[in-house]
């Protein structure tokens, strides 16, 4: 039987920053609270790929019965050469309200004070990364007021 490892090994891919639209509120549905954040615009950059985000993706952010904020991600990115790039996830945003005021209201709230991780997907017909296709990754988030952003990781 093959012996599993101790700890993934991971390696930085990118980091995003995008500005959001202000949100548009479903109020509680059946699932949940709903609101929809829509990009605004954006901007990635790492080892192996930049470019932008761009606009009319967005967020179907459901905040469930027990206040955790569950992610559900649609963007195109556009790479420096032209490379068009859909990214998908989901995610979990943990945060106590008085956290989630603070970094709304502006502060840069440390990210050791609230949980917010992505299970990102990447799908491109672009020759050059089509190694993305392949990708299993993870993300670290951040949030404010009209704002949102990840280092995102690939899963060696």
């Amino acid at each position: 039987m093959p012996t599993f490892p101790d700890a993934l090994v991971t390696e930085h891919l990118l980091d995003a920053h995008i500005n959001l639209e202000p949100p548009e509120s479903l109020g509680q549905t059946p699932f949940g609270s709903r609101a929809i954040f829509m990009v605004k615009d954006g901007v990635f950059e790492g080892p192996r790929l930049r470019g932008i985000v761009r606009p009319g993706g967005g967020d179907w952010f459901l905040t469930l019965a027990n206040g955790v904020g569950e992610l559900d991600v649609r963007a195109t990115f556009q790479t420096d050469d032209g490379a068009p790039i859909f990214v998908s996830y989901h995610g979990i945003l943990d945060a106590t309200p008085e956290v989630i005021a603070r970094a709304l209201g502006g502060e840069d709230v440390p990210l050791s004070e609230f949980y917010f991780r992505t299970a990102p997907r990447f799908e491109t017909g672009h020759e050059k990364y089509a190694w993305l296709n392949k990708l299993v990754c993870v993300g670290v988030g951040y949030f404010g007021a009209g704002t949102v952003g990840y280092r995102i990781f690939a899963v060696k």
